[in-house]
């Protein structure tokens, strides 16, 4: 139940309408009587809406501090021009075109500056989509490879019920959900030593006529590195080649896709390498658009089997939709254009180099203390991962998070996938709105936590790391 008496914050007064005897709330910043708001069941009773608001708003002033939050890639700032227009066209559904064509227009201007900014041979035959996120394009993503298999397979007079699809233990929860969902096998290629992701070799191995592609990681939630995508291609070039399996590869730029084009633009990952096929990205994280969009594009609109889109008769209009969601909020499209316009590639470019730069000195700042030893340094991504130095005994990964939780900064502490379960990482994301300044105030408080922690007379007791780490 919410409420209590005593407090003079956020409180809640019962009142009685002398006349009707209905009972209404009004928030109030001291109580005498405090009317209870069940938890687990619709109230019986209507409120002011001023109410609901204090009630909820109240409740998620509980959670963490965004701008301190270090764990994840979500964008949790825009500009005050984004806000407002996020307010006025919040009731845009994005699959009614018929309704809204000026948003739908805008989202195909949006599939055209990626595909240019990810170097289709011709963007004019390149073909795309919104998302609700990076899963939903990795869905789609993977659906188109499996597809294009089936059709090559069955022209061929070869059997479809064991497909597989190969990839790193590295990779994004979702590529696990995907395997299990459309019944592909995943051959998780295992971390060894030092190669904490896919490499070309690795890759190949892996690789067999039941292939229905290679997922390359382009910055991955782990430790941010970049996969060696042109490396991959290159190896199954050759593969091609010698076997004449043909195997093409989907590109997982969840985070590098709004990254790599402007801070490292001769990076070759994307459609010029002409066997990735397809690339997915989330416009919610690097692309700088509050949650939640993404973008999936394939390379030609032959990559894109034609039975993965329905011609939907809706609402007047006859309109084509290739997603795995129907109705889903236009107004992030909308943001994801704004910001596009607002600081093309040289605001982009701007943004994105200082992220890196804040996540550089960081980690060189990180790697001067006894205490850590990187894992690596965001020259990639701007993220970077750390660990424990050997010689730290009295306490781990964990134990420094939680100190860090004490003042507010949210940094995950978490194990590397299997074959290096014993490599405990903290990782840190630099985003937009995270400055050079609030980076000194974060080595003050870890070199406060760290100080603290190293003044132990004993060891922190030990306790059950948690499972895992998936975001």
């Amino acid at each position: 139940m919410i409420g209590g008496g005593g407090s003079a914050m956020g409180g809640i007064h019962s009142t009685k309408n002398p006349d009707t005897g209905d009972r209404a709330v009004v928030p109030r910043f001291t109580r005498d009587t405090v009317l209870a708001v069940p938890k687990d069941r619709m109230p019986g009773d209507e409120m002011l809406p001023q109410s609901a608001y204090q009630i909820v708003r109240d409740e998620v002033m509980l959670d963490g501090n965004a701008r301190f939050n270090l764990a994840t890639f979500v964008t949790t700032w825009m500009d005050d021009e984004a806000d407002r227009l996020y307010a006025e066209t919040v009731d845009k559904n994005m699959v009614d075109k018929d309704e809204y064509p000026q948003t739908a227009e805008i989202e195909s201007r949006c599939v055209l500056m990626l595909a240019d900014l990810w170097n289709a041979p011709d963007t004019a035959d390149a073909i795309g989509t919104s998302t609700t996120g990076s899963s939903e394009g990795c869905m789609l993503g993977g659906l188109a490879l499996k597809r294009r298999w089936q059709h090559a397979r069955r022209a061929a007079g070869l059997p479809t019920d064991r497909p597989n699809l190969v990839m790193g233990q590295n990779v994004q929860v979702v590529w696990e959900k995907f395997a299990e969902y459309w019944d592909v096998e995943p051959r998780y290629v295992p971390l060894e030593g030092d190669n904490l992701y896919l490499t070309a070799d690795r890759a190949v191995r892996a690789v067999d006529e039941n292939t229905i592609g290679v997922v390359a990681v382009l910055g991955s939630t782990m430790e941010g590195s970049y996969e060696p995508v042109a490396e991959i291609c290159a190896a199954l070039d050759d593969l091609e080649e010698r076997t004449g399996l043909s195997v093409p590869v989907h590109v997982d730029a969840a985070s590098g896709g709004f990254v790599a084009p402007f801070i490292q633009p001769d990076l070759a990952w994307d459609f010029r390498l002409p066997r990735v096929a397809s690339i997915q990205a989330s416009g919610h994280k690097y692309g700088l658009v509050y949650p939640g969009v993404g973008w999936v594009l394939w390379r030609h609109s032959a990559n894109l089997p034609e039975e993965l889109v329905f011609k939907v008769n809706y609402l007047g209009g006859d309109m084509p939709t290739f997603a795995l969601n129907f109705s889903r909020p236009g107004a992030q499209v909308l943001l994801q254009y704004f910001q596009f316009l607002r600081l093309g590639r040289d605001g982009y470019r701007r943004i994105q180099q200082t992220c890196q730069d804040v996540a550089v000195h960081l980690s060189d700042a990180i790697n001067k203390m006894p205490e850590f030893e990187l894992v690596s340094d965001g020259r990639d991504l701007p993220v970077f991962a750390f660990r424990m130095a050997d010689g730290v005994t009295k306490y781990t990964a964990y134990d420094v998070s939680r100190k860090l939780r004490e003042r507010g900064w949210l940094v995950p502490a978490y194990t590397m996938p299997p074959n290096r379960e014993d490599l405990v990482v903290l990782r840190v994301v630099v985003r937009n709105g995270f400055s050079h300044d609030m980076a000194e105030l974060f080595l003050r408080d870890l070199r406060v936590a760290v100080d603290w922690l190293d003044g132990l007379v004993a060891p922190m007791p030990p306790e059950r790391a948690p499972a895992g780490f998936h975001h």
